[in-house]
């Protein structure tokens, strides 16, 4: 399965229940398909952008770095309101490279490092206070003030954009001169975390520009949304110097603003070019050729690149080569006989052969499996007392799986399938959509592991838009997807609140844009509520470990593999330097371009 950029996973981030209908189920496509653009929406029905004038604007070589997997048509916008904007315009993955964010995400640790903003403080338990970079300026020359941050926050108030579900936990954004703003959460609903989220995750826009574009849409989203914006003025280091339906050009902006921040340097890079590749394989055999330097598809047995000595590098030197940042998992019906018994479903996860769908599946990219709300990760794994949940996880074991059915009383029958209390185990389907080839395969694997010990499971792999409806309503046995992906300041309790909250959440026949198999816990829904108002880490990890516990004694989901935030490969030839694990630069692996990752393109070199 090719990995998609995940705006449909970091719209979970915002957890606004009336608009994660939009967002909270899509996952991956498959790697045997042709990729989806970045944005994973669909397209805007506009006419294409004239291409830029001149010729084809070839750059020289050692001057350009080119990266892969993140546009996969003609570019239509550069509008971030459009939903379906060309690179390097996104929103959900705090890229910096035109519009900037106020902070920057790293991924190796979960903290926020200063951009725009200097610094954030909470007044109080409602009160964020941030200090903005006082050296901030548009390409344009303009200087950026607190009013840009106040009018991007309230475009999402005004109108229905990606960034509205913020507007669920803030009371009010209001500028305190030109360097400071405050941001007022809503004294009945003051989540902290998602709000952090938004000061790294929503770009900022420059009022003076897009206050006209209002203006000649009549404040009408739909017409706003059709604008090019073919030339956008951003704070980043990059702005806008080719594009046609072959490749996307920016180049750097000598008048960058932000040079203290980055050692008083501009970036190596005078160009990054995005050539448009048809699929996979011609976007994989550029990045083998030199043509690409850093690439965002996944690969199989990228180890075969390296081969015969090729500068080709992963940000692990050894498996499973890349870092996690989602787990793609299997919930339970709730309420379907069999199902319902948490035994029946920890035999299910332990008969389970993680290893076999991380090398088939994966190419071995997931890292053993330690089944628990948080990632594997240094950001995450810090949030739960490891040796506290040790008991209570379970590891590949057939015969222990067999072992605790036979002790439940669950016998099996002539034909090899048990029978509960007088329900048979089986025939149960368990489904994602057609075409995701690694969740395919996982899944394949899952039935003929529950064959094993006696539950016969069936796959079955409806078209997307199916799966999606049978997803959101319950109706399923097992069903595979991605509870709240990514690396965020509300990790992990977005995850642990996709998978276990039930307030909210429409019965069975209804729609449900989290908790899919209708769980229920009072507890967990109480600690669940507690945790974005607690600052103090130990009561926080004694929270988690709780949580965490309760998930793995009630199983009501079971993560199958790890996957990666981005596939950050790099190619060498050209230019040398990029960050690898344990070299102390702590910049993550994030494409050179997304969050704290764009300090690489002030480390790399000829």
């Amino acid at each position: 399965m090719r990995f998609k950029k995940m705006s449909g996973l970091i719209c979970a981030l915002v957890l606004a229940p009336t608009l994660l209908s939009a967002c909270e189920s899509v996952s991956p496509p498959s790697a045997t398909t042709p990729p989806a653009k970045e944005a994973d929406k669909p397209a805007v029905t506009q006419p294409a952008p004239a291409a830029a004038t001149g010729d084809n604007k070839e750059t020289a070589r050692n001057e350009t770095l080119y990266i892969n997997g993140l546009q996969w048509g003609a570019p239509t916008n550069f509008n971030l309101l459009s939903g379906n904007p060309a690179f390097p315009i996104n929103y959900g993955n705090s890229r910096e490279l035109i519009y900037e964010t106020l902070f920057m995400i790293n991924m190796l640790d979960g903290k926020l490092e200063p951009l725009l903003g200097t610094k954030y403080t909470w007044a109080d338990d409602v009160t964020l206070k941030i200090d903005l970079n006082k050296d901030a300026k548009w390409n344009d020359g303009k200087p950026f003030t607190a009013d840009d941050v106040v009018y991007t926050y309230k475009l999402g108030k005004k109108y229905e954009v990606n960034w509205s579900s913020f507007w669920t936990y803030i009371e009010d954004v209001v500028a305190d001169g030109p360097n400071a703003v405050t941001i007022k959460l809503k004294k009945e609903n003051p989540n902290k975390l998602t709000v952090l989220d938004s000061i790294e995750l929503i770009p900022m826009l420059p009022k003076h520009v897009w206050e006209e574009l209002e203006k000649k849409a009549n404040n009408e989203l739909a017409a706003l949304r059709k604008e090019v914006n073919a030339a956008p003025v951003g704070t980043g280091p990059y702005k806008m110097f080719f594009y046609n339906d072959q490749k996307i050009t920016v180049v750097r902006d000598d008048n960058y603003w932000g040079k203290t921040l980055f050692g008083g340097k501009l970036p190596a890079p005078k160009y990054i070019t995005h050539v448009i590749y048809k699929d996979n394989a011609a976007g994989d055999l550029a990045f083998k050729s030199n043509q690409v330097d850093v690439s965002q598809q996944f690969i199989p047995q990228v180890w075969n690149m390296w081969k015969g000595g090729a500068p080709v590098k992963t940000y692990m030197k050894d498996a499973p080569y890349y870092l996690p940042g989602s787990m793609p998992s299997i919930f339970f019906n709730m309420s379907k006989k069999g199902l319902d018994n948490a035994d029946v479903r920890r035999a299910i996860a332990m008969a389970i052969d993680y290893k076999k769908i991380s090398d088939l599946a994966m190419s071995g990219y997931s890292a053993a499996m330690k089944p628990s709300l948080t990632l594997d990760s240094d950001a995450e794994k810090k949030y739960v007392d490891q040796d506290a949940i040790k008991s209570l996880q379970w590891t590949t074991d057939v015969e222990g799986a067999n072992a605790l059915l036979d002790k439940i009383g669950a016998k099996k029958g002539q034909d090899g399938i048990r029978v509960l209390n007088g329900t048979r185990l089986g025939p149960f389907e368990i489904e994602c959509p057609y075409g995701w080839s690694d969740w395919n395969a996982s899944l394949e694997i899952v039935a003929q592991n529950a064959k094993a010990i006696g539950i016969e499971i069936r796959t079955k792999f409806p078209e997307q838009p199916v799966w999606n409806n049978d997803l959101q309503t319950g109706k399923f046995d097992i069903i595979m997807n991605t509870p709240a992906g990514g690396v965020s300041p509300s990790q992990p309790w977005n995850r642990a609140r996709t998978i276990m909250y039930s307030k909210g959440v429409a019965p069975a026949g209804e729609m449900a844009f989290w908790n899919w198999g209708r769980y229920k816990n009072a507890k967990a829904d109480e600690i669940i509520d507690k945790i974005p108002s607690v600052s103090d880490e130990a009561q926080l990890k004694s929270m988690y470990t709780e949580l965490t516990k309760m998930w793995l004694t009630d199983i009501p989901s079971v993560p199958l593999m790890y996957r990666p935030w981005v596939f950050h490969t790099v190619n060498e030839t050209v230019w040398k330097g990029f960050p690898t694990q344990g070299d102390g630069s702590n910049i993550p692996p994030q494409i050179a371009i997304d969050g704290s990752g764009v300090k690489t393109l002030y480390q790399i070199h000829n």
